[in-house]
């Protein structure tokens, strides 16, 4: 019974995070504001772990969400807008939802960074409705962290705290859609 009411919870908060969301922003000015803030987000993380470049130099794509938005008490959620990135050509815009349950408070803003290390890793996202099963694994950048992170599945994940508080110990999934430039 609390397995079926978890999964019923977690499944209307999903939904209520995708929709009215679009993956691609509708202006121009939009979208090179978002183009800009991608670079930005690149840099930092190259900056704050100088031994990422050998990720953003040997993945076969990645994608990068520069300012995701998360935030709950009881239920929680979060959403970002990125740009997805193939030999280092942005190729299209992507965007991360996420529903979470368990215990939970506050908000935080990060960017995050996720690498593919295959060409089928890269398309399995690419189909625009990749999904993380489980609350994502993601190593938080620090210097040097990265020379000992690894890819499971043919995927690694890195994000860096922009700002907020949060206390979390919850469970949930993060949804990407994807559509091309």
């Amino acid at each position: 019974m609390k397995n079926i009411m978890f999964r019923s919870i977690l499944l209307i908060a999903i939904a209520m995070l995708t929709t009215g969301c679009s993956t691609a922003p509708k202006s121009q000015a939009k979208r090179d504001q978002l183009h800009n803030e991608t670079m930005t987000a690149i840099e930092t993380f190259k900056k704050e772990d100088p031994t990422m470049q050998s990720f953003f130099d040997e993945a076969k794509g990645y994608a990068i969400f520069p300012s995701v938005g998360k935030g709950g008490i009881g239920l929680g959620g979060a959403y970002g807008k990125g740009e997805l990135f193939k030999d280092h050509v942005m190729v299209g815009h992507c965007d991360l939802s996420q529903a979470t349950i368990g215990f939970q408070l506050g908000g935080q803003v990060y960017s995050e960074a996720i690498f593919f290390q295959t060409d089928e890793a890269l398309e399995r996202f690419k189909t625009g409705n990749y999904a993380f099963s489980a609350q994502v694994s993601a190593v938080a950048v620090t210097a040097g962290v990265s020379a000992d992170a690894d890819y499971e599945n043919g995927v690694a994940v890195f994000t860096i705290e922009k700002g907020g508080l949060m206390y979390e110990a919850s469970v949930g999934g993060q949804k990407f859609s994807y559509v091309p430039k």
